[in-house]
């Protein structure tokens, strides 16, 4: 029988996860991220699964990959010399910002710098009004002098961002093809295809973020097809984008600001997949890999989405203090707290962990590659959760002893030994996440109380368990695969893409027939964009339309029925709005016009409906493999855990903490206040211990 042969590839900051699906059957690895050529821990996991598999690359029909190599070049700031072209008086918007404080009280705060410095922002006489209405012509001639002018800078990469194009695009395509003639080794993004979106500031930003990135990953993804060709995996390639859904390598490619983020989404989507199984309304997913944690909200089995995203937060990840990206994005909380976290004694003499990361190099102190600070795995090696000799699957072992001679610096200075402090460093990036966690769901009005956790990514099944402890989550579920949770999220979401657009518009004023035409317009966008990765594919369209009330700063999603975007008129509207707007602030407010500022169409290919498991009866108790001392945090002392090996589980065992479930990728964390059923699909159910 010939099998349907899939590859999902998350790029990690430590850990670059390869998963092969043969059918049902799944074969996975995590091999160490090789930050020069990212491509080589690819190929290297690639044949390590095949292996595991035993099928050659050739084999494989289809990639899908998710990378934090976007993220990663605007953090950095490692991407391509890059100028923008703006309308005359604009060009410091990038860098005057929106004006707000992100810190009310700091005299000293230092607003991030903008990706492009001054020198590098031009501008051309030309103005469009806010109704697309040109008001000022732009002159070919002065395209073409500007692009003499700038041609001896040697730029690689040109944005194109002029007031109001997502309305009149008009003279950003005019400069698109004269730089076409005049420079054509330099590629060029537009804001009108980039972003189409008002707000200058996080349009602009967005299209320089893309131009900033283009040239870097245009050249990855280039030399990774060739490289996995050569290696006989001549197939088609997709990339996962924030929004939760698969691009084609050439869109992705064009727009790789769309990649951002791209990772922790195919995690969002791995959680959701296992919500629909379970059957669950509300679920917490929680993700913590090497250099983060990410926390998502997921509702009727669908992440929570927005259209802005900060990256790179300068200021104790406060929202604000970073780049905005306007691009459809899953909305999550993520905080410097992983693996490779490391850890340091403050002026105030408290540890205080992150968001600095030791990564793959050197890592941890424990992996023996030359690092001596201490990070989060060095408190766990000590604390007992994991195995030195069997860390990822035995690929290395880990030292003891360099872990406690870290630990023992950071405790130096609070007169603690190595075993407190290692106490002090995994309490503190625990309480770090739960309070990321608590802050999360209260901004979006929820009690986690209600909800179900999700734990994924190589750390967080040592920590959820904690965590729930601290946030009064009653019930945790690990999925098989949890190590490498993102990478099967690829390999579950559909072929998406979502077209935006800003037209302003009062419901007082509501032209049907232009709405409808438009909804249609975004329809074929978006369609169009996913019939490049899958021709004969059924496609579904969801659509938004984002309003408020008139003179209020910003919007709130609304969302319409395929009949109500066919048929719109002002009253459904209307109705849809203060109906979610009384859901959100518990009131109306009589009297006051309402307005739309954008319209979006998300179109998606169906994903396979997973079927839902019912109760599990619980049988015998899983069989001890071995003991291990393990330092359990809300008793405040070391306990003897049983260790159980998790391929040796079957459905319906049982286990009380304090436990250890061990495997390859990561170690499941029983604390003494929990018990854990495995149920028939390998995921271990850990719910409160009964008393």
């Amino acid at each position: 029988m010939q099998h349907h042969i899939r590859m999902g590839v998350d790029i990690g900051g430590t850990f670059t996860d390869v998963v092969l699906e043969v059918g049902a059957a799944r074969f996975s690895t995590k091999v160490l991220t090789t930050y020069a050529a990212p491509e080589d821990a690819i190929i290297d996991g690639m044949h390590q699964v095949c292996a595991k598999a035993d099928v050659a690359p050739a084999q494989i029909s289809q990639i899908i990959h998710g990378t934090t190599l976007a993220t990663n070049a605007l953090i950095e700031r490692r991407g391509a010399k890059t100028a923008l072209i703006t309308t005359e008086g604009f060009r410091d918007v990038i860098e005057m910002r929106t004006e707000s404080r992100f810190e009310q009280y700091d005299l000293n705060l230092q607003l991030p710098e903008p990706l492009l410095p001054r020198q590098h922002r031009f501008t051309l006489r030309e103005r469009v009004d806010a109704q697309g209405n040109v008001l000022i012509p732009l002159q070919r001639a002065d395209i073409e002098a500007l692009a003499d002018h700038i041609k001896s800078y040697g730029f690689e990469s040109i944005a194109i961002g002029l007031i109001h194009a997502y309305l009149n695009d008009t003279h950003e395509r005019m400069i698109r093809d004269v730089l076409a003639k005049k420079m054509p080794d330099v590629m060029v993004s537009l804001s009108s295809e980039v972003s189409p979106q008002m707000r200058e500031y996080e349009r602009f930003n967005t299209t320089v973020a893309n131009a900033y990135i283009k040239p870097l990953m245009k050249s990855y993804l280039g030399r990774l097809k060739g490289r996995l060709a050569g290696e006989g995996a001549d197939c088609p390639i997709f990339l996962m984008h924030s929004g939760g859904g698969i691009i084609s390598l050439e869109s992705a490619a064009e727009f790789p600001v769309r990649l951002v983020e791209s990772g922790p989404a195919g995690g969002a989507v791995f959680a959701a997949d296992i919500a629909a199984r379970y059957g669950l309304d509300k679920v917490l997913s929680f993700d913590m890999g090497g250099t983060t944690a990410k926390i998502c909200l997921i509702k009727n089995q669908t992440p929570k989405t927005a259209r802005v995203f900060e990256v790179a937060r300068t200021y104790r990840f406060k929202k604000g203090s970073g780049m905005p990206i306007s691009i459809p994005v899953i909305d999550m909380v993520e905080i410097g707290a992983g693996g490779g976290s490391l850890a340091h004694v403050d002026a105030m003499r408290q540890i205080r962990v992150g968001p600095e990361s030791a990564g793959s190099e050197p890592g941890p102190a424990c992996y023996g590659r030359g690092g001596t600070r201490p990070a989060v795995t060095d408190a766990d090696l000590r604390l007992g959760k994991l195995d030195p000799d069997n860390f990822a699957g035995g690929s290395f072992q880990l030292q003891a002893d360099a872990s406690a001679k870290a630990l023992s610096m950071l405790g130096e200075p609070l007169d603690m030994d190595a075993q407190t402090a290692a106490y002090g460093l995994a309490e503190v990036v625990d309480e770090n996440m739960a309070n990321a966690a608590r802050v999360h769901a209260v901004e979006n009005g929820e009690d986690l109380a209600d909800y179900t956790m999700i734990a994924f990514g190589g750390a967080a099944p040592l920590h959820a368990g904690r965590l729930c402890e601290k946030l009064g989550v009653t019930r945790l579920l690990v999925p098989t695969g949890a190590g490498v949770g993102s990478a099967i999220g690829f390999l579950r979401a559909p072929f998406s893409f979502e077209a935006t657009r800003s037209v302003y518009m009062k419901l007082s004023d509501f032209a049907t027939a232009m709405v409808k035409t438009l909804l249609q317009e975004l329809e074929t966008e978006a369609t169009g964009f996913v019939r490049t990765c899958d021709a004969q594919a059924v496609i579904h369209s969801d659509y938004k339309v984002y309003m408020r009330y008139t003179g209020q700063g910003w919007e709130i999603p609304i969302s319409l029925t395929a009949a109500q975007a066919q048929n719109p008129d002002a009253a459904t509207f209307q109705a849809l709005f203060e109906a979610d707007y009384e859901t959100l602030f518990g009131r109306t407010v009589a009297g006051m016009d309402i307005e739309i500022t954008v319209w979006a169409v998300n179109s998606t290919t169906d994903a396979a409906k997973p079927d839902t498991l019912g109760a599990t009866p619980a049988a015998k108790s899983a069989d001890r493999h071995a003991e291990r001392a393990l330092f359990d945090p809300a008793l405040g002392a070391t306990t003897q855990a049983a260790v159980i090996l998790r391929d040796q589980m079957h459905p319906g065992q049982t286990v009380n903490g304090p436990a250890l479930i061990t495997e390859d990728e990561t170690t499941i964390v029983i604390p003494a206040s929990r018990q854990a059923i495995a149920r028939p699909d390998g995921t271990i159910d850990i719910t409160e211990a009964k008393p």
